[in-house]
């Protein structure tokens, strides 16, 4: 039996390891610039960059996504965080697009290995009469990550030395410290599932009971995740060519307003009914989405980072929402696979968005490729408002009282 020391430690060592894997995922985001102008690339190949990322990620958590469920959850992020000090040993010595797609590339094997496994050890791990605290830190977890990196890289780029490689060296010390530390004290799996290599078949699976919640849940996670794509691989761009913006710090302060007000939110919301935390987060999505749009007409970067700030309260909150709203409904050896497929259209967004903005950018510029996205997160924002109210409407028919006319027919 895990005692309870042990159990709250390795619960926020997940935590804390899910941080850092996210910080490191959106550190290049500030450098992105950099390497434009130094390796003299294009807009489409900068999101072929990012977009293998999420290419990698997507198919590795297809492919490994619930392995932790039969072997354990120390095996399985312990390999991730040893395939992410790789990744950043490649950022370190690259020296052209090719070497920084390979670096990518391995980042998002790390996380797609990892991320499942992270996500189902902070459920396993979380206290009893805390089980909100799980799904809180599920979300808040990456999204503060996703924060902390692209600032702290801003920060590096404008006013340290060595702007392409000291970032990745401190997170390569941190990941080190995190490799031994998880090694030691997370818990090992008593005895192993049957089943290891038929999970390697390439699915998304969501347990039976959770396929309708699943289902209202996706138009949340596609608007979300493709805001938060189409940010994190444009937003020093933005900057920029929109608002006349040429200071990195402010190119990582892009991606810090909405990451970090998505994390605030996660952990504000915890605990709230799922689903109306969804309804409510899918509104104030669509309100931000419509800010960033108006600052955008009126360059006004003030304005953008309101916009920014409400968009990332929507998806924290949405996140949390839809995350919640099916992860109560699977059982615990069912977790890991579950959240591979909450993460499957997330991630498939999060790189699609770039993908198609790296097309449209070269084609129509900048600003209209921006307001064409923003149109679409408003509309499925406002899709998953009228599903959700719709499943309430079918639900409120189904556990109606009796007419009182048929109440007097059966007296």
């Amino acid at each position: 039996m895990m005692s309870q020391t042990r159990r709250a430690a390795g619960f926020w060592l997940v935590a804390l390891t899910a941080v850092v894997f996210l910080a490191a995922a959106s550190a290049p985001s500030p450098l992105y610039v950099v390497y434009q102008q130094e390796w003299h690339f294009s807009a489409l190949m900068l999101t072929v960059v990012f977009a293998a990322y999420a290419a990698v990620l997507l198919v590795t958590l297809l492919v490994v996504g619930g392995l932790s469920d039969f072997v354990g959850r120390r095996p399985i992020i312990v390999a991730a965080i040893v395939v992410e000090i790789a990744s950043l040993g490649v950022f370190l010595i690259a020296n052209d697009v090719t070497v920084l797609i390979i670096g990518r590339g391995l980042q998002g094997l790390a996380t797609g290995i990892g991320l499942g496994a992270m996500s189902a050890a902070i459920s396993d791990l979380a206290p009893p009469e805390r089980p909100s605290l799980a799904a809180g830190l599920n979300v808040a977890s990456p999204t503060l990550g996703l924060a902390a990196g692209a600032l702290l890289s801003g920060l590096l780029v404008q006013f340290a030395p060595h702007p392409t490689t000291l970032v990745y060296d401190v997170l390569s010390i941190l990941l080190a410290v995190l490799l031994i530390a998880c090694a030691v004290i997370l818990p090992g799996q008593s005895e192993r599932r049957p089943g290891v290599l038929a999970s390697l078949r390439p699915t998304a699976k969501v347990p039976a009971a959770a396929r309708r919640a699943f289902r209202n849940a996706v138009p949340v996670l596609i608007a979300t995740w493709s805001i938060g794509g189409l940010v994190l691989s444009l937003g020093g761009s933005l900057a920029v060519v929109v608002f006349g913006v040429n200071n990195h710090v402010i190119g990582g302060i892009v991606v810090t307003a909405m990451a970090g007000s998505g994390s605030l939110a996660a952990f504000t919301v915890r605990g709230r009914p799922a689903r109306s935390t969804m309804l409510y987060a899918s509104l104030v999505l669509a309100v931000g989405m419509a800010v960033v749009l108006i600052a955008v007409g009126a360059e006004s970067i003030t304005v953008f980072f309101v916009g920014l700030v409400i968009t990332g309260l929507g998806f924290g909150a949405g996140f949390v929402g839809a995350l919640g709203s099916v992860a109560q409904l699977a059982r615990p050896h069912e977790r890991a696979e579950l959240m591979a497929a909450v993460f499957v259209p997330s991630y498939g967004a999060f790189g699609g968005s770039a993908v198609l903005a790296g097309l449209a950018v070269p084609q129509w510029g900048l600003r209209p490729t921006l307001t064409v996205f923003g149109i679409v997160v408003i509309g499925l924002a406002l899709l998953a408002v009228a599903a959700e109210l719709a499943a309430r409407r079918q639900e409120a028919r189904v556990l109606a009282p009796e007419s009182p006319e048929l109440v007097l027919d059966r007296g």
